[in-house]
This record gives structure tokens, C-alpha cells and sequence, in this order.
């Protein structure tokens, strides 16, 4: 189980460490990926807002459409078309009398006949100052008569004198009227009242009286129609203000008239006089004709024709089109009507539709919107004098989308090009930066695979990715020190080679004069016998290696039991021999310790921690030896007199080349003695340790007892 977790978290940290190669660039791509993202979402989150704000813009602007609707229906111009509903395709001329919202007009009255017309807006524009409005009303009781009041510009009125039979010589009116197959006609010349008053200051007054149209000049014994009705005012002021001089109006300007007639209609007015309920509004007053016309005096032009072309029809229903959106539909019902049938069908006008995108549409039409399904249907009652109308105004929320639909398409190429400039921000890191990065990773890691010798250096070259940029010259110095590493490998290797030729000519040249040394001291009893041995064995150990370090740690000792009592015995009394002087060794409480150890490993270790001790000890002092044991391990401790160790050098004497000397090397010190000592400890399963005393340092050897336990 153990085995099986480490193995795992072995496989997780190595993926790790895997995945943290690519860092860098998973950061520069992730934000870039980031970035176009961010764009994206910001696009989607403004098309859902503008989504919103318009659907919102739309139901108020929806009810607010309505409400202009409804007031102007309710206006007398809207009661008026209303009740004169007309398709746009129906001409304008020849006029047919409409109905009016008021049961009757004062016609008498210029100020009540001019405010009923204009109030209704039933007036038909000419040109020239010419107008017309041709009406019946409401209240059938009101007689059988026919309405028509308007405007024209003329020189100053001629009047028709008393008397005269002949009627062309002054201004007059033709009118005509076609009904149920009978044709009405009139003349009638214009007189004026026996009081004018002021007449530069109220202008001039009078009346069109009435006579029935016989097709000639002479009028001799003609009697005037009781009914027919007409009077005319004419402003004192000239339509052109250059015919004006000292305020006082030119004789031969032309001034503005305005008129107002009740022709009165046999057909009508019989029909009222039935026994059956008389049907008001007649169901033919759309083929009613009527034509107006003022005549000059004399055979000249017209001044005024109703049927001139150019004439420009009142507000009607089919106006409100105007008002509506496209996807917008108005149906205006009578109440009481019959079932299904309108009055009005409207539609709003479809605009000219813009190139716009299927994606962005269908993106568009996919985006939530607050309340964006619910049915957009409005009502309202218009009342009439005739009757109530109910307006319904239905919304296609639709139209919202195909006009964000527009503007987005327009707006898309600001994205795109957007998209565009962080893909080639992208590109531009990526082949510049990036694609740089990733090969001198490439290649370093390729490079700590195979530099195992200064032949794995030749292949690693960095010369394609100089530049003048940072990585270019981070790329050029990596390549001029590894080109320095190489050359200073292949000088270590030199040296290392030559190095070794002398330890073997050194070993080769100690062997020999070694086996002499053993013939003359081979005896058991000769001390300096063990002396040529532990030569020997150092020589063999360094024999054939590159580095005295590595020599010492390749060696393999045969470790066996030695008694160590003895032993510090032995190399108390023979120090001498060795040149270390006034060495004491304090026995252990027992008499003989047994310890794990090899016997010349071990006596080369106390040697070099004994030289050591004899290189720092006070002149005159003792180097004390002594021994303590445990159930399972024996101490041996060296003390010696004089300087401490530096606190800083304390954790590292132990290393090789690790010296207080600074000239340790030209005195033939090469800091490797403790090194040795600690190696071969190691090796032996023991252990070494120095500590600073009061009077001194003490360096203690741990090794294992047998059969201690252990």
C-alpha cells in the first residue's frame, strides 16, 4: 500500500512539475483565449440588454401610439373620418358629401360655418387659395339639405344689379349635384348686402342668391329658389402683401372669399317624409356627386372648379397607417356592427429590409427577455354621435428583433474586427514570443537529459534564436556560457584524465618499494608491519579512480568485529611512531567492547582525527582518548586543547577541500583527512560529530556494539 501511494504521488508530482514547463505559455494563451471571450460575452450581454431596453421602448411607445390613436379619433376630425370611412385608393374628385359629427350647421354664420369646417377638417385643399367642404348632418330632421362651404381668391366681388337679366356679369356659382340618377343645377350671382359697412376694414358682404341653372345669359322672368341659400365674406386684406400701398388695399388685388351654401335636395327630403323610418346617413352619399365652381364675370376661367385635379383630401382613416410599425395591425369595429366585420383594416408599413445575419438573428430571437412572450393587444372605445367605435391595436414584438437584427449587423464588424486584432496580437506573440519560448524549453530539457558528458553540449545550439529582442539576447548569452561550460568541461576532463594517469603512475611507482617493505617486516610482531599494510590499502583504493573523492567513496570495507579497548590501546602507545606525541587514552569502564568496524578503516580514522587534533591543540597539551558505551553503541571521544571551530565551519569540515587554512593546499593539507574519517564511519555504520568545548574541541566517533541489540 505504501509502495502504491508513493508510486502515485511520484506520477502526480512529475505531471506537475510537466505541466509547469508550459506555464508561461498556457498563461499568454489562456488570457488571450480570455480576452476574445470577454468580447463575446460582452456582445451577447449588450445584445440582451439593447434586447430588453428596446422591447421596453417598444410597449411604451405601443401604448403611446394608442393613445395619439384614440385622442385623434376623438378629435371632431377623427369623428369625422370615423364616420366617412374611405379607402386611400378613393379619388378625391368629384366631391361627395360627408358626414358630419354636428346635426346641423348655422350656415348663416361665418364664424360658426368656418369653425365647423376647420374644427372637422373636411376641407378639400386646392390650389390658389382654394378650399372645400361639401357635408350633411347628423340629424336627418334637420331637412334634406346639403352643406358646402369653402374659400377662393378673386379681385374684388362684382355685384349682379337689380333688375338685370343678364346674370355673367358679375361673380356667380355654378353648382351641380348627381343623385339616384337625377342631376340638380344652380346659378347663382353674387349680391351684395344693402349696408356694407366698413369696407377696407370688414371687407365686403353679401350673398349668392339662387336660381336654377337653364344653360343661358337671359334670366328674364326667372324666379329664385326658396331654399338654396348662400353668403359670402370677403377679406378686405390683399393675398399678396406688394399689392399694398399706405395700408390701403389696390382695387386690383385679389382678396380671400369665403362662402357658405345650403342646396337644398327634393330627393332628400321626400325621403324623410316616408312612412318606413327614414335610414340616415343615406347609404349612397359616397355616389353623390357634387361640383362647385366661381365663375368670373363674363365667359372667363373659372376661378374656383372642385373637380380641378390636385386636389388634396381631409384626414381620413387610412392616414393612420402613417403612425403604425411594421408587424402593427389597427382594426376599428362599430359597436353593434356585425360580427367580424371591420370598419378599418390598417397594417403599418414594412420598412425596406436591411442585409442582416441568419446567426445573429437567430442568437437575437434566443436571448430571454422579461415579459417578451406576452400578447402586445390594446382596446379602446371612441364615441361618436352616431355610435361607439372600438379601436384594437395588435403588436408583433417581432419587429424588435429584425430592428436589432439590423443594428447588430451593422455593429458586427466592429466585433469582428475586434476578434481580429486579438488573433493577430495572438499570432504576432505566438511566432515572435511564444513559438520562440517553447523550442529554448524544448531544447533545455533536452539538453538535461543528454548532458552527461561534455559530448551532450555539442549538440545544443542556440544560434537561430539570437536577436536584438530580450529572448534574443537571453537566447545569445545562454549560448556563449554554454559554449564556455563545454570548453571549461572538456579542460576538467583534460585534467581529470591526467590526473588519473598520475595516481596510477603514483600507484604503480609506491607498489613495488611496498613489497620490498613486506618481505623485510613480515613478521606478526614487527609493528611497522601494520603500517605497509594500511599503505597498501590506501593505495589500492586510490589506484585507477579520477578523484580521491570518488576513490573514497567507491571503496567497499569488509567490516568485521574489533575490539576496541585494545585498540585504543594499541594506537595510544604506537602514536609515537607516527609522530603525535603526549596522545592519552583513558579506558572504558569494561574491559573488552566489540564493535562493528574494519580494523585499518578505523585506525586511518583515528589517525586523520588525531592529526587533525595535533594541528590545533595549545603547545605542551595532551590529546585525551576515551571511551564510552552503551548497551548498543561505544563513543569514542579525541579532545584536544586550544581554538574552537568557527560556528560557520562547524557543519562543513566534513567536505572535502574544506579547510581553516588558507594556504591549506600549498602546505600539503588538502582538507580531505576528515572527509575521509567521515566516509569511512559511514561505511562502517557509525557516525562523526565535532563540538566545541570550554577549553577546546572534541570530536566524537559512534560506533556499533555487537550483539547490542541492533
Amino acid at each position: 500500500m505504501n509502495v502504491s501511494s508513493n508510486t502515485i504521488s511520484g506520477s502526480i508530482d512529475t505531471s506537475l512539475t510537466w505541466l509547469a514547463s508550459f506555464r508561461l505559455r498556457v498563461l499568454f494563451r489562456t488570457a488571450f483565449f480570455l480576452l476574445a471571450l470577454s468580447t463575446l460575452v460582452m456582445t451577447v450581454y449588450v445584445l440582451q440588454e439593447e434586447k430588453q431596453r428596446s422591447y421596453d421602448n417598444y410597449q411604451q411607445s405601443f401604448a403611446k401610439t394608442k393613445d395619439q390613436i384614440a385622442a385623434q379619433l376623438r378629435h371632431p376630425s377623427g369623428q369625422l373620418a370615423l364616420l366617412n370611412p374611405s379607402d386611400a385608393a378613393t379619388p378625391t374628385t368629384p366631391l361627395h358629401p360627408v358626414l358630419l359629427p354636428f346635426s346641423a350647421i348655422d350656415f348663416d354664420d361665418q364664424s360658426k360655418v368656418r369653425n365647423a369646417v376647420e374644427i372637422t377638417g373636411c376641407l378639400v385643399q386646392y390650389s390658389h387659395y382654394g378650399s372645400l367642404c361639401v357635408a350633411i348632418g347628423s340629424n336627418p330632421w334637420a331637412g334634406g339639405f346639403i352643406y358646402a362651404a369653402g374659400t377662393f381668391a378673386s379681385t374684388a366681388l362684382v355685384p349682379h344689379a337689380l333688375g338685370d337679366k343678364y346674370l355673367d356679369t358679375a361673380h356667380r356659382l355654378r353648382v351641380e349635384v348627381k343623385m339616384r340618377g337625377q342631376t340638380y343645377r344652380w346659378i347663382a350671382p353674387f349680391e351684395p348686402l344693402p349696408n356694407p359697412g366698413n369696407l377696407q376694414r370688414e371687407g365686403t358682404r353679401g350673398r349668392f342668391t339662387g336660381y336654377v341653372d337653364i344653360g343661358s345669359r337671359d334670366y328674364t322672368s326667372a324666379r329664385t329658389v326658396r331654399d338654396f341659400r348662400g353668403w359670402v365674406w370677403q377679406g378686405a386684406s390683399c393675398t399678396n402683401a406688394l399689392a399694398t400701398v399706405d395700408a390701403t388695399p389696390s382695387e386690383d388685388c385679389e382678396r380671400k372669399s369665403f362662402f357658405s351654401l345650403r342646396l337644398p335636395v327634393d330627393v332628400l327630403r321626400d325621403a324623410l317624409f316616408q312612412k318606413e323610418k327614414p335610414v340616415w346617413p343615406p347609404t349612397d352619399l359616397n355616389d353623390m356627386q357634387v361640383r362647385v365652381e366661381v365663375l368670373p364675370p363674363g365667359d372667363g376661367i373659372a376661378l374656383f372648379d372642385s373637380n380641378a385635379e390636385g386636389a388634396v383630401a381631409p384626414f381620413s382613416l387610412g392616414d393612420l397607417r402613417a403612425q403604425l410599425l411594421p408587424g402593427e395591425t389597427l382594426r376599428i369595429r362599430k359597436n353593434g356592427a356585425a360580427t367580424g366585420k371591420d370598419l378599418m383594416l390598417l397594417r403599418g408599413i414594412e420598412a425596406a429590409t436591411e442585409e442582416t445575419s441568419p446567426l445573429l438573428t437567430r442568437l437575437i430571437r434566443r436571448l430571454p427577455v422579461d415579459t417578451y412572450d406576452a400578447p402586445i393587444e390594446l382596446a379602446q372605445d371612441v364615441t361618436t354621435p352616431l355610435g361607439n367605435y372600438t379601436i384594437h391595436l395588435t403588436g408583433d414584438a417581432r419587429s424588435v428583433n429584425k430592428s436589432l437584427g439590423v443594428v447588430a449587423t451593422r455593429l458586427s464588424w466592429f466585433v469582428g474586427a475586434m476578434l481580429l486584432a486579438v488573433a493577430l496580437a495572438w499570432l504576432v506573440i505566438e511566432v515572435g514570443v511564444i513559438r520562440r519560448i517553447a523550442r529554448l524549453t524544448r531544447r533545455s530539457s533536452q539538453l538535461s537529459k543528454t548532458v552527461k558528458t561534455t559530448a551532450g553540449l555539442g549538440h545544443f545550439d542556440l544560434a537561430d534564436l539570437r536577436g536584438s529582442d530580450e529572448l534574443g539576447i537571453l537566447a545569445t548569452c545562454l549560448n556563449d556560457l554554454l559554449r564556455r561550460v563545454k570548453e571549461d568541461a572538456e579542460r576538467e576532463q583534460i585534467r581529470a584524465e591526467q590526473e588519473k594517469d598520475m595516481w596510477h603512475a603514483v600507484g604503480h611507482e609506491i607498489m613495488s618499494p611496498l613489497q620490498s617493505l613486506m618481505v623485510l617486516h613480515n613478521t606478526e610482531q614487527d609493528p611497522s608491519l601494520r603500517y605497509i599494510h594500511r599503505m597498501q590499502q590506501a593505495v589500492r583504493i586510490l589506484y585507477g579512480s579520477a578523484s580521491p573523492s570518488e576513490a573514497f567513496e567507491s571503496t567497499t570495507l569488509a567490516v568485521q568485529t574489533v575490539e576496541i579497548n585494545s585498540f585504543l590501546h594499541n594506537i595510544a602507545a604506537n602514536s609515537a611512531s607516527v609522530g603525535l606525541s603526549s596522545v592519552q587514552y583513558v579506558g572504558g569502564s569494561e574491559d573488552s567492547v566489540l564493535v562493528r568496524a574494519e580494523e585499518y578503516a578505523l585506525e586511518d580514522v583515528v589517525t586523520h582525527v588525531l592529526r587533525n587534533a595535533e594541528r590545533h591543540r595549545a603547545p605542551g597539551s595532551a590529546i585525551a582518548l576515551t571511551l564510552q558505551t552503551t548497551e548498543t553503541d561505544a563513543t569514542v571521544t579525541i579532545h584536544n586543547t586550544g581554538p574552537q571551530i568557527a560556528p560557520a565551519l562547524i557543519d562543513q569540515i566534513f567536505e572535502y577541500g574544506v579547510s581553516d587554512q588558507a594556504d591549506s593546499g600549498a602546505n600539503g593539507n588538502r582538507g580531505q583527512g576528515l572527509f575521509v574519517a567521515k566516509t569511512y564511519m559511514a561505511k562502517m555504520g557509525g557516525t562523526i560529530a565535532a563540538r566545541n568545548e570550554g577549553d577546546g574541541v572534541s570530536l566524537m566517533l559512534g560506533l556499533q556494539r555487537v550483539g547490542g541489540g541492533r
